[in-house]
């Protein structure tokens, strides 16, 4: 998850968006780690362990730090979850605040604009997005905690560390004494 290339997000594909008073954009949260749930609402994976997560996520992490996002990408039983309606009263329900968006449907397939984009397998899906607009985690089913927090941790310390003068983070200058090995005492004779 460190190294490599990392490619850059797609632009999200809407409907129609829900819990936010204008839509949102990728390029517009840049700086922000985003935390992007895709799920549908009859997919019991999602209902038991990914709308959870991304609520969890959204309650630990200040909003300028983490956005979280959820996706309802809908590939399957279309007539019963592919509304608006029914998006409006499961947002209602599940008492989710976060923002949603309902992916675009494909004019002639079932698979929706966003998800053929991003390459989902399938839900729940999760794909964390770095301040720069990177995908730096593409994952379907269920992750554990732990890991994901400690990923949006490191994320949020990156996007912070440029703003903060960090050491070494990239485009800030080392400290004095500083290298990709460590920080030496100034009070101490080099070796």
């Amino acid at each position: 998850m460190n190294s490599g290339y990392h490619p850059p997000a797609p632009p999200l594909q809407v409907a129609q968006w829900f819990n936010t008073r204008e839509p949102l954009t990728l390029e517009g949260l840049r700086g922000r780690v985003v935390l992007l749930h895709v799920f549908q609402m009859l997919c019991p994976g999602c209902v038991e362990h990914g709308i959870p997560q991304a609520r969890r996520v959204h309650e630990a992490f200040s909003p300028d730090q983490v956005t979280v996002i959820g996706l309802h990408s809908v590939f399957e039983h279309h007539a019963v979850q592919g509304t608006p309606e029914a998006l409006q009263a499961f947002i209602h329900e599940y008492r989710l605040r976060f923002p949603v968006a309902l992916d675009q449907p494909h004019p002639t397939r079932n698979i929706p604009l966003t998800m053929q984009e991003l390459m989902l397998q399938g839900t729940p899906s999760l794909v964390v997005i770095d301040g720069q607009g990177r995908v730096r985690l593409h994952h379907f089913g269920h992750l554990d905690d732990l890991r994901l927090g400690a990923l949006l941790g490191q994320l949020v310390g990156e996007a912070a560390a440029p703003a903060a003068g960090v050491a070494g983070a990239a485009g800030a200058p080392a400290a004095p004494g500083c290298d990709d090995q460590g920080c030496t005492r100034p009070d101490l004779p080099a070796p």
